[in-house]
């Protein structure tokens, strides 16, 4: 399937070099270039490309809010934003607006042909770098397991009274843990919230880890139809939109592999 790709960069050298280089790749065909915004969104309508790479500091509409505008007004065009621009504040204002590939422009020609078939078949493709600091951002925000809020004190000239013990520590009947704190405990990782199945579940821990589609099935000995399938199901039930959120969902709740 050729994938057909539309370029959005304010510098002509750097614009006509990459319809140069893309239109040597196998499997992409360059259907426009725009050299701001509001172009690419013009030429978005008439050519209703699958990508568009699209550069973020651009005049008349930077490439935030052209991305936000393509992707609500176009969603089935995906952007892969490619740019000098790699601060915190660039990655997540273009991940917010929509963006499901984040490239560098010293990434080759590889890279940015992995990043066009990543998001057309509905995965996301991350800088690495990017990707490591987006885990350490969200990693930094998570709160301890064990984080307790401190009891109110007594009023005057009452006791406090006593403690109820832990209900975390209280196994149910069943003898399984009673709640999530408790789950964390016994198993040494997150328990699964929304409920997702244990297969859900250790396909987002695969997801956390960076690998594709084609590497989850690998490694769980299942078909990627049955992969997307899970992945279908665990963004239904956690309202997730695309695997970024699903990393930073993973961390954010405890579920990832330490490694």
């Amino acid at each position: 399937m050729t994938a057909r790709v539309l370029v959005a960069d304010d510098q002509s050298v750097v614009r006509e070099g990459l319809v140069l280089l893309l239109g040597l790749l196998p499997g992409i065909e360059v259907v426009g270039s725009a050299g701001d915004g509001e172009a690419a969104l013009r030429l978005v309508a008439a050519e209703r490309p699958d990508v568009v790479l699209m550069d973020l500091r651009m005049p008349r509409m930077d490439g935030v809010e052209a991305t936000r505008r393509i992707r609500a007004e176009f969603p089935d065009t995906q952007v892969v934003v490619l740019t000098t621009y790699a601060d915190d504040e660039s990655v997540f204002a273009a991940l917010r607006a929509g963006a499901r590939g984040f490239l560098t422009k010293s990434a080759d020609a590889d890279e940015i042909a992995r990043a066009v078939e990543a998001v057309m078949n509905g995965d996301a493709q991350l800088d690495p770098g990017v990707q490591r600091r987006l885990i350490s951002t969200v990693t930094a925000l998570q709160v301890p397991p064990d984080a307790s809020v401190p009891a109110a004190p007594a009023a005057p000239g009452r006791s406090a009274p006593p403690e109820p013990p832990d209900a975390g520590s209280r196994p149910s009947p069943s003898g399984e843990p009673s709640s999530p704190a408790a789950a964390r405990t016994a198993g040494g990782r997150g328990a699964a919230p929304a409920g997702l199945t244990p297969r859900e579940l250790e396909v987002l821990r695969l997801i956390a880890r960076g690998l594709s589609n084609a590497e989850i099935a690998a490694a769980l000995y299942v078909s990627e139809a049955t992969v997307k399938t899970h992945i279908n199901n665990l963004f239904a039930k956690t309202g997730l939109r695309d695997r970024a959120q699903a990393v930073a969902y993973a961390y954010r709740n405890g579920l990832a592999d330490p490694s």
